[in-house]
């Protein structure tokens, strides 16, 4: 699935965040590729512990297989060194449009990992109230509210991804 560079806004120099697909299990690649080019990226993950007959062992996995993210200008130069890594499938894109992922939405997944708060992988949902979570470790915390089962689902609408974190003991605010 690769996308047309022309697609991309070429007028934008501020660094932004984009959502890179990869081929099945070469995100950890793709991304030791992109940090040796300097290329600021990064990739969600979670640590499983995994039990076997003979041994325990702690591993860390990508949050969403297939997925990682990459800070970079939509200058023309800058994308070249993205594009020519081995692994990398393309840009995620919509409608033949690459699209930014907004730089809260990365801080929100970046504070939530940070903070080991417990979480599971939820759908992708289109509708909900979005809230923000008001004081505690997860202050300012923004997500949509699943008022029947008392979580909090925080979504990246580029790679088209959730998590659901329980939110008993919170206080919310509307977005």
């Amino acid at each position: 699935m690769r996308y047309p560079i022309s697609e991309m806004r070429e007028e934008q120099n501020t660094p932004q965040w984009f959502a890179i697909q990869t081929r099945p299990r070469f995100e950890k690649k793709v991304v030791d590729q992109l940090a040796q080019k300097n290329i600021d990226v990064y990739l969600p993950l979670r640590t499983e512990r995994h039990a076997w007959s003979d041994r325990e062992q702690t591993i860390s996995t990508p949050l969403f297989p297939g997925y990682a993210f990459v800070h970079i200008s939509a200058r023309r130069e800058q994308w070249q060194p993205v594009l020519q890594t081995s692994g990398l499938l393309g840009f995620v894109s919509f409608g033949g449009k690459v699209v930014e992922v907004p730089a809260k939405q990365i801080g929100d997944l970046q504070m939530l990992l940070k903070e080991n708060a417990p979480f599971s992988l939820h759908p992708f949902l289109h509708s909900g109230q979005r809230v923000r979570i008001r004081g505690g470790c997860l202050n300012g915390l923004e997500g949509v509210l699943i008022q029947d089962k008392g979580k909090l689902v925080i979504s990246i609408a580029s790679i088209q991804r959730s998590l659901a974190i329980e939110i008993k003991g919170y206080e919310l605010d509307l977005v």
